[in-house]
């Protein structure tokens, strides 16, 4: 599988990510490293104890390393968390909303890990 293919398996935009870092080595590089990031793991803890607080945090950060990588539909679910969780101090949390939409963010981690373990071989 080379990088295009990759991206092209988890929704990403490989066009996109070009544009901005222009060279395959650095993307290829950067998106290595993406199964080391422990972000995903912290908002998976915090969902687990109804942390929303933290779970806003890790949502958040997770839409921000996708949108720098072009991770588009992993990026599209963390951003749907995130903006559920925006207010979570001020306003009750609808958690069947949040379960669910927590299903398709950790849909969408997978695809994007197995695509670039994939890659990795």
């Amino acid at each position: 599988m080379n990088l295009q293919e990759c991206y092209e398996a988890f929704g990403g935009s490989y066009e996109d990510v070009k544009t901005r870092l222009a060279k395959d080595t650095l993307i290829h590089r950067l998106v290595i490293k993406f199964l080391d990031d422990k972000t995903y793991e912290s908002l998976l803890r915090a969902m687990e104890n109804k942390d929303y607080g933290e779970a806003f945090r890790g949502a958040h950060t997770l839409k921000g390393l996708c949108q720098n990588l072009s991770f588009e539909r992993l990026g599209k679910s963390a951003s749907a968390l995130t903006e559920l969780l925006r207010n979570w101090e001020s306003e009750p949390v609808d958690e069947v909303m949040c379960e669910s939409l927590w299903r398709q963010v950790s849909e969408d981690y997978m695809s994007v890990v197995n695509a670039i373990k994939d890659l990795k071989e």
